[in-house]
């Protein structure tokens, strides 16, 4: 590419044939040596059994959940219907950044919005990187209105189309931005260190996951939802007390108008400190019973007792600074950079192919994720009964949830594998069933 105002595109000689070796290996090395901390991690602070299997044998898993028929004929035809779309959703985003990462084609559309910055290279990533993300979002989107129809169809959401276009606009925005930013970030520190860079990246990625978890709450949560204090009754009165006894108190309890976008029942408990606030759907107050409520904070607070936003923290930092060591190594593969018409991790036009790789990776890091999540999703729900000494009251709400939610008591297991982050609606209730005939109780 060519200069303008003095300054190249292209990372100087310095940039494009250092003694790559070294670096190469050490970034491998630094790679593996964090990803088996992070198995580590994973391995002792993942509750693989949260719960002891009681006398004579565990509860049979049915696979209605003690649901009617006709709920769950609905929570199947649902499936049916929105399963083909999210795997055509994911297959088709990861086709997109293979197409633009793999071949000439991302480079060639980097370095032509890069003449819109006069060719200078934080101008070139920053709106490069926007591109490419707006691109991948654009060919995904008659798949995602597809879904959206699909969720209106079955009384899940109640945005209207205005209001999904905002919100596709707004996430899209903060996704670009975000990640121009991490891009623009990582290939300064490639052009002025080009043999150390992944490590000062690494670090940096490991900093921004901790940074992320406090900041979320405050910056990004408002940008969907508007919240309101719980007007004080009953309800408000048993939940902050519900929060004490399970040794987390919270600040405020606050409800979210999701009714603006959805039917479903949910309830989360957000921030750290004095940020740390339970939240509720609006949904949640207009039918269910107080009790099912306080089954369902008491969930999200075992969360809370047991740290697991702390080690979900941990875990992601060094999940995220591994992966930025083993791109390091990755980004040193000439014929790899070949194939993306890139000279290295310090050419603005690396960013189709860093797109690629990251989706890559989170794609393969997906299962595991799951995997870990759904067993501490149970230890929440033993948190849960032990808190409320209620069985019968979570039974109800992960029924009314099964229902309400549309979900598939049982879905295959191969799907569950996969795309599972909590247990099923029937793993819940057999759980809660266990829990009742557990001796100790």
């Amino acid at each position: 590419m060519g200069r303008a105002g003095g300054t190249s595109t292209r990372p100087g000689p310095e940039a494009t044939r250092p003694d790559r070796t070294g670096s190469r290996r050490a970034a491998l090395l630094v790679a593996l040596v964090l990803g088996a901390a992070l198995v580590l991690v994973i391995a002792l602070r993942t509750p693989w059994t949260p719960l002891p299997t009681p006398p004579g044998g565990a509860s049979p898993v049915t696979d209605d959940a003690g649901l009617p028929a006709e709920v769950v004929r609905r929570a199947e035809a649902l499936a049916a219907d929105i399963r083909p779309a999210s795997l055509t959703n994911l297959v088709l985003g990861l086709a997109v950044s293979a197409l633009l990462g793999l071949t000439r084609l991302g480079s060639r559309l980097v370095t032509a919005v890069g003449r819109a910055g006069g060719r200078r290279w934080p101008l070139t990533v920053l709106l490069g990187t926007v591109t490419l993300v707006v691109v991948g979002r654009l060919a995904t989107l008659p798949i995602s209105a597809y879904g959206e129809v699909v969720r209106h169809r079955y009384g899940l959401s109640t945005r209207s189309w205005p209001l999904w276009l905002r919100d596709v606009a707004v996430s899209t925005a903060i996704d670009a931005g975000l990640t121009a930013l991490g891009l623009l970030v990582l290939v300064a520190l490639a052009r002025r260190a080009p043999r150390a860079w992944w490590a000062w990246a690494a670090g940096g990625a490991a900093a921004l996951v901790v940074v992320g978890s406090f900041l979320y709450p405050v910056v990004i949560e408002p940008a969907f939802n508007s919240f309101t204090p719980l007007p004080a009754g009953e309800l408000r009165t048993d939940l902050l007390r519900l929060a004490e006894e399970s040794g987390s108190p919270v600040e405020d309890v606050l409800v979210a108008d999701a009714s603006r976008r959805t039917t479903s029942l949910n309830a989360y408990v957000s921030g750290f400190g004095s940020t740390r606030r339970v939240v509720l759907y609006d949904t949640l107050l207009a039918d269910v019973p107080p009790d099912e409520i306080e089954s369902i904070v008491a969930h999200e607070l075992g969360h809370v007792a047991t740290d697991d936003v702390l080690t979900g923290t941990l875990i992601g930092a060094l999940g995220a600074a591994a992966a930025v060591a083993l791109l390091g190594w990755l980004l040193t593969w000439a014929p790899l950079l070949r194939r993306a018409g890139a000279d290295s991790a310090g050419d603005p036009r690396v960013v189709p192919l860093v797109l690629l790789l990251v989706a890559v990776g989170s794609l393969v890091s997906t299962p595991v994720q799951n995997l870990v999540s759904r067993h501490v999703e149970a230890r929440a729900d033993l948190a849960a009964l032990d808190l409320t000494r209620d069985a019968a009251a979570f039974i109800e709400m992960q029924r009314r949830l099964a229902e309400t939610n549309v979900s598939d008591p049982s879905p295959p297991a191969p799907w569950q594998w996969f795309f599972g982050s909590h247990p099923t609606a029937a793993e819940r209730v057999a759980m809660a069933e266990d829990w009742l005939r557990r001796g100790d109780r």
